[in-house]
């Protein structure tokens, strides 16, 4: 990213702050004292999806973006590999003026070519006009007597907003895990979203990839060819399934328009928002040989469909689920010829349910270890230990010397996204503080005590287990249903109630323990930050089901306290 760090002392950038900048502008977006009917936080599908629906229905609305440009994570990220790993036209907006009018190169995007989707976008539905860039929100707080959320900015500036709407997604806060000595390694080093917008040199160099995770895997695919020496640390296998990434033309896609209404429609009707769902049968409904013969379809046709278009019990039923990993050590242990590789990255006993940490896409990601110059470091039991000036060491004593390190660790998942922003209650406490002991929500759109305050693809929401853009148009949608029936009513401000949060989040919980879910601690189950809570973050029992349940809510609006104006 482009953007002036505020702190030089620093080796590479850590927050969100570094990427604050004063703009010379102070007009429009950039307004010293904005005034809104919404604030809008984030410019990636959520907020952009936000701000034309809310602009189309007369709202005054603006969005503050951390970032230089439009995207939200295909702004940030934009490391070696960096690619989506859901397919089009599913990955789009469902805006007719806005598809009639693109085409894709392949079925799973680079993120240049989302780059160059959002400029699109841009282009057609005009969105840059009304947004302030390289602005980090510090702080929001609701004023009861005027009914306004005060935003405040950290470069000085205050907004004020009836609505304020969080389109900040699951991933804005990093992770990176505070390793002794990482500012005294002289070589080069990045965490994978806070890669710098330049190519980063690795022919003929040393290099480490620090995490497995969809990141470490794409940067994996990217280095293994280039680097002399590269070497993976994984504490934990990615259990990987084939991207089966190819061209598209113009022509067929042009051809299939026709049938884009629907399949938006459609995706929306499935567990995961895509256009594909889980199998009508059980596992062992079917014989060895004919589940043999399913598992080899939903693997050719690749993509996420050897995960939620599974046996409709693979979730629930850990036998079940077995047969799914057996299935994928055999496909995957096939690729990979040294058997201690083999071992660490495929293991025969599943070190986890299959699933239940979201899988990663690829395409030749196994294949990288069949290089002599590709090797896997387990650090399982021989954590890294800290970093010195030429490298890592490990515990038990064991130093590596790189020139160019990969830090792929993650971010605090879903929850840490929101607790960054300074927000303080209307009961004079701060989010950060009351959700220590766990997130409470209610509907996966809306918190008590933040009237008027709405989240989108984050907390207790299909977030994780779905397809963004699904998720976002129908969280969007109902956002802007339900700002309509505020207006209309001459309401002041809506908050949701405790008893009805509390009633949320024991559905959440419930519908998580009928699942394998709890099993392993994943970003499903709050991530893997040292001594963040262990609670499921995402609601799990999909798109459909989840649609219609927060419209109920709406219809009569029992779940809030309304305040009239």
């Amino acid at each position: 990213m482009n953007g002036v760090t505020s702190n030089h002392a620093k080796k590479f950038k850590t927050s969100l702050n570094d990427y604050s900048v004063r703009h010379k502008d102070d007009t429009g977006p950039y307004a010293q004292n904005l005034e809104v009917d919404a604030l809008i936080v984030g410019g990636g599908f959520a907020g952009i999806f936000m701000l034309k629906t809310l602009r189309d229905r007369g709202y005054k609305a603006v969005i503050y973006e951390a970032g230089n440009d439009l995207g939200g994570t295909w702004r940030w990220n934009c490391y070696p590999g960096a690619g989506v790993d859901s397919e089009v036209p599913e990955y789009e907006f469902s805006w007719p003026e806005v598809w009639k009018t693109w085409n894709w190169t392949s079925n799973y995007p680079t993120y240049q070519d989302l780059r160059d989707y959002f400029d699109h976008v841009d282009k057609v539905v005009g969105i840059k006009k009304d947004c302030a860039f390289n602005t980090v929100v510090v702080g929001a707080h609701f004023d009861e007597k005027e009914g306004l959320w005060v935003i405040q900015t950290e470069d000085g500036r205050t907004a004020k907003a009836k609505f304020l709407i969080l389109g900040t997604g699951f991933a804005a806060r990093r992770y990176i895990p505070n390793w002794p000595g990482m500012d005294k390694f002289k070589g080069v080093i990045h965490h994978s979203s806070f890669w710098p917008d330049e190519h980063v040199d690795v022919k003929g160099k040393r290099c480490a990839v620090i995490g497995t995770g969809a990141s470490g895997v794409q940067i994996v695919q990217a280095w293994g060819p280039e680097a002399a020496d590269l070497k993976v640390f994984q504490r934990t296998p990615n259990l990987a399934v084939p991207m089966r990434k190819r061209n598209l033309t113009v022509k067929e896609q042009e051809e299939s328009k026709k049938y884009y209404p629907e399949m938006f429609k459609y995706r929306e009707t499935s567990f995961a928002g895509f256009t594909y769902d889980w199998y009508e049968k059980n596992c062992f409904d079917d014989t060895p040989e004919e589940r043999e013969a399913f598992y080899e379809k939903v693997w050719k046709d690749g993509g996420f469909r050897f995960w939620v278009s599974l046996y409709k019990d693979q979730l629930y039923d850990a036998e079940a689920n077995k047969e799914s990993y057996r299935f994928w050590a055999k496909k995957t242990r096939d690729r990979i010829g040294d058997p201690r590789k083999r071992d660490l990255l495929a293991p025969l006993e599943m070190p986890h349910f299959f699933g239940v940490k979201r899988p990663c896409l690829e395409y030749n990601y196994y294949e990288q270890f069949n290089r002599p110059s590709v090797d896997v470091v387990d650090i399982r039991d021989n954590a890294i230990k800290g970093f010195d000036e030429t490298g890592i060491t490990l515990e038990d004593g064991t130093h590596y010397e790189f020139d160019v390190i990969a830090v792929a660790t993650g971010f605090d998942i879903v929850t840490g996204v929101m607790t960054q922003l300074g927000l303080k209650s209307i009961n004079d406490t701060k989010l950060e503080e009351e959700w220590v002991n766990g997130a409470r929500t209610y509907l996966g759109t809306t918190v008590n005590g933040y009237p008027n305050m709405f989240h989108i693809y984050g907390v207790h929401g299909p977030t994780l287990l779905s397809n963004g853009p699904t998720t976002v148009e129908v969280q969007g949608r109902w956002i802007a249903d339900c700002m309509d029936k505020v207006t209309r009513n001459n309401i002041k401000y809506i908050n949701p109630k405790l008893e009805a949060a509390k009633e949320w989040k024991n559905r959440v919980v419930e519908i998580n323990n009928k699942t394998l879910f709890p099993t392993t601690r994943s970003t499903y189950m709050g991530g893997s930050i040292p001594g963040k809570v262990y609670e499921p973050v995402c609601y799990a029992a999909g798109v459909n089901i989840y649609a219609k349940e927060i419209r109920k809510a709406l219809d009569n609006m029992e779940g809030f306290e309304l305040v009239k104006a």
